[in-house]
């Protein structure tokens, strides 16, 4: 008996058909069966399914006579099935890489649960990609198993069949069938939930919903859309049939009435000539279940009045949020202008020379070089009065009490920058900011770079997608100094930045806690034996996906290669931290304990000084890492399509930190063999460091303070300014 019957109802779909089929076949958990109901579609999907089940054993395919429609499609599906559990996957759908290998790890783990529901991607035809809004609900819903009324929200997540899994026997047990028409969804979705006694969440995106551009059967203007009104009359003739259901009648009014009206709003739904109809049949529909003592408040009291006056409602609406956006306009044309003014009348006052305004990371907070700088400025010169620009109030609310702040826009931000002496920033400043003659401003970078920055990308659009360069390099412009931790940083900020700054040789702030031994509490927070080894594997981020991001290996699979006594700690590009690559699997396993999930560790010096060994490919964190001359593994399995599509300044595959992997199989062995840290990787390292890691002496930030803030010299022959190269074109050749 297999574990899973995937059933894949097809019609009109051949050319998305064969991509979610290999993506069922292709799955790391092959214990499995699929049956595929060709719904007797009139182009090659019966072909097609016929050729998949000639060459796999696993795929079984069932020719319906006549077509019978999407719910019923499923329905003929279910008595083949024999898999423990059932999988409802629609044919222009697909599962993500190691979809049903979670799945099935968190059935087990929460033995074996009426229903399990999972997470979703919106993956849309243009290739951008949305994880589900509601994801927090699966997150929330923690480890335990539960039941709709213990968890009311679980019915606020999409009502669709696909983002779940049920258990055969409970389905046989209860009936449950999918009735004809449009919206079939609905009247199972509904009574399954309610009906079940234990329901497990797993928060983890298993499936990649297509929105397609055309073809979608709910996009389709018709009449068929009046269906709605028949499927919520079975919801509440199940309801009626379980007395001990009767308390869910208030919210699946109400839910009901939500749902019809939102069908209306839509403008490709429903024919105009029949919208009055609908809304009509919905009110009568409204009226004769509303619960005795229900409150109809809100979005759904409309129902409870005339089609004129939804109407009038709607009309009105529409001329309240255009005034409104008028309004919005109005103000923030007047707030320009009012900042304008502000921002004039603080620019005629003189430069304050104590002033220094930091700002990190697009405004996220202490971090990185900036905060480096700023913590020696408090401790040698105290003088100097420190103001961080922070991107909101919650990001204000998390610095410490002491530190003075302003929120980037706010008229406190317009009056600093606009007498600040000096600016001390790893990001350019916004466009608005207009640098005013006298003031310094400073720029750190955040890492040394391996690939392809700022002029550089001119001919690399993949990689620069979103990016307007000129407008990158007029910001640059506004730069005096730039840090540099070696030379090859000082090469390359120059070309990728053809402006009038000057390069100094001060090291990189950020890493003088890794230079001078600091320690953190990364390993205490996160319940890490002492005595384990801490594997940190952080990857860049890929340009040629949209996305990002791309899985290169499998982490559950290198956790377990890595075996007792180590920790497999991950920690994804900054970019991909609020996307959906967490929710791909890495945040299921952080809550199940085989991997910790350190994407959102906001200070990296932290989780760098808790890894014994760093596993990258491409980041730039393996610059500061080699500070702390710990071995380094490059995994470089797609080394030739990265350089292509990015571009990097030095080949890191014939110039590594340590030992270099090309496949799964290469990086596991460098593990068990314990070569990852033999004396090649030592050499490798020594000769790395020495390149890279040359001005960083633990005394950065020191140096920044000194030479740039203050104007004191420093008895270091390699902290000597260099002038950019609009100053001296042969600076550098001298240097």
């Amino acid at each position: 008996m297999p574990r899973f019957s995937v059933i894949v109802p097809c019609y009109r779909v051949q050319a998305f058909l064969p991509e979610c089929l290999d993506s069922v076949l292709q799955q790391s958990f092959g214990d499995f069966e699929l049956i595929a109901v060709d719904d007797c579609s009139p182009d090659g999907c019966g072909a097609i399914l016929d050729e998949y089940a000639a060459r796999d054993p696993r795929v079984t395919v069932l020719h319906l006579p006549e077509n019978a429609g999407l719910g019923r499609a499923r329905n003929a599906g279910i008595p083949h099935a024999t898999g423990d559990y059932l999988f409802f996957l629609d044919s222009d759908d697909t599962l993500t890489p190691g979809a049903l290998e979670a799945i099935a790890d968190r059935l087990t783990e929460s033995a074996d649960p009426d229903v399990l529901v999972f997470d979703y991607a919106r993956t849309y035809w243009w290739g951008g990609t949305r994880r589900n809004v509601l994801s927090h609900i699966l997150t929330e819903a923690g480890a335990e198993t539960f039941t709709a009324a213990a968890r009311p929200e679980i019915l606020d997540l999409l009502m669709v069949v696909w983002n779940k899994v049920y258990r055969r026997e409970f389905v046989a047990e209860n009936g449950f069938a999918f009735p004809p028409g449009y919206y079939e969804d609905t009247p199972w979705t509904f009574p399954v939930l309610l009906s079940a006694r234990r329901i497990a969440a797993l928060d983890r995106i298993c499936l990649n919903y297509r929105q397609r551009r055309q073809g979608n059967i709910l996009s389709t203007t018709s009449r068929k859309h009046f269906d709605i009104h028949d499927q919520y009359e079975r919801v509440f003739a199940f309801v009626g049939q379980h007395p001990e259901l009767a308390g869910w009648r208030p919210y699946l009014h109400r839910k009901m009435g939500e749902h019809c009206l939102d069908i209306l709003a839509k403008p490709d739904r429903l024919p105009p000539a029949d919208k009055a109809e609908f809304f009509r049949r919905t009110a009568e529909l409204f009226r004769r279940h509303r619960p005795e003592g229900a409150r109809v408040d809100g979005e759904v009291a409309v129902l409870e009045g005339s089609w004129t006056g939804y109407r009038l409602r709607r009309q009105t609406a529409r001329a309240g949020r255009e005034a409104a956006r008028r309004a919005v306009q109005a103000r923030r044309a007047t707030g320009v202008r009012a900042r304008a003014g502000w921002a004039s009348l603080h620019a005629r006052r003189p430069l304050d020379p104590h002033l220094v305004v930091y700002s990190a990371s697009s405004h996220q907070g202490l971090l990185g070089d900036p905060a480096a700088v700023y913590a020696a400025a408090r401790e040698i010169a105290p003088q100097l009065r420190g103001v961080w620009v922070v991107r909101d109030a919650e990001t204000a609310a998390r610095l410490p009490a002491d530190v003075e702040h302003v929120i980037v826009g706010s008229r406190r931000y317009l009056e600093v920058t606009a007498r600040a002496a000096f600016f001390v920033n790893d990001v350019n400043w916004p466009g608005t900011l207009a640098k005013r003659p006298g003031s310094v401003h400073i720029h750190t970078h955040q890492s040394t770079p391996l690939k392809y920055l700022g002029a550089d990308l001119l001919d690399k659009p993949g990689a620069r997608l979103g990016f307007d360069v000129p407008q990158m390099l007029r910001r640059a412009d506004r730069w005096d100094y730039s840090l540099v931790a070696n030379r090859h940083s000082e090469l390359v900020w120059e070309r990728a930045f053809p402006c009038h700054f000057t390069s100094v040789r001060t090291g990189s702030p950020r890493n003088d806690v890794l230079v001078n031994g600091g320690t953190g509490d990364f390993r205490e927070r996160h319940g890490i034996p002492a005595d384990h080894t801490v594997v940190l594997y952080a990857p860049t981020r890929r340009d040629y996906r949209r996305s990002g991001h791309v899985d290169r290996v499998d982490l559950a699979r290198f956790a377990a290669d890595l075996g007792e006594g180590h920790t497999l700690v991950v920690r994804l590009h900054p970019s991909l931290a609020n996307g959906p690559a967490r929710g791909l699997g890495l945040t299921e396993l952080d809550r199940r304990g085989i991997v910790v999930d350190a994407t959102g560790e906001l200070r990296v010096a932290d989780v760098l000084l808790a890894a014994d060994v760093l596993v990258t490919d491409y980041s730039g964190v393996m610059f500061d890492y080699a500070n702390l001359d710990r071995p380094i593994v490059v995994h470089a399995d797609d080394h030739p399509a990265y350089t292509a599509s990015r571009g990097t300044y030095l080949d890191i595959t014939a110039e590594p930190p340590g030992h270099v992997s090309s496949s799964y199989r290469e990086l596991a062995g460098l593990f068990s063999s314990g070569a990852w840290r033999d004396e090649e990787s030592a050499r490798l390292r020594a000769r790395f460091r020495a390149r890279f890691c040359e001005f960083d002496d633990g005394r950065a930030a020191e140096r920044v303070v000194r030479t740039l803030l203050l104007g004191e010299p420093m008895p270091d022959a390699e902290s000597a300014r260099i002038p950019g190269q609009a100053a001296s074109p042969d600076a550098l050749a001298s240097a």
